[in-house]
């Protein structure tokens, strides 16, 4: 919705949520959408553990928002 309006954005979800975010991305017309997944759980994680997942999947969000 943010992309339609304009607005770069970067979806990101754990990998046990792939399969719902692929099936809302083609609901909402978008089947190509891109998103960016990290190991789930993380519920239960602190900032510093939270951070050493994202942290190996900046480069694929920069892309994303990037275009490239």
């Amino acid at each position: 919705m943010l992309e339609r309006a304009g607005v770069p954005a970067v979806s990101i979800c754990t990998d046990a949520f792939v399969v719902p975010a692929r099936a809302m991305a083609d609901v909402y017309g978008a089947p190509d959408f891109e998103f960016v997944t990290i190991p789930h759980p993380i519920a239960s994680l602190g900032p510093a553990e939270i951070e050493a997942h994202v942290r190996p999947v900046i480069s694929e969000v920069v892309r994303i928002l990037v275009g490239g």
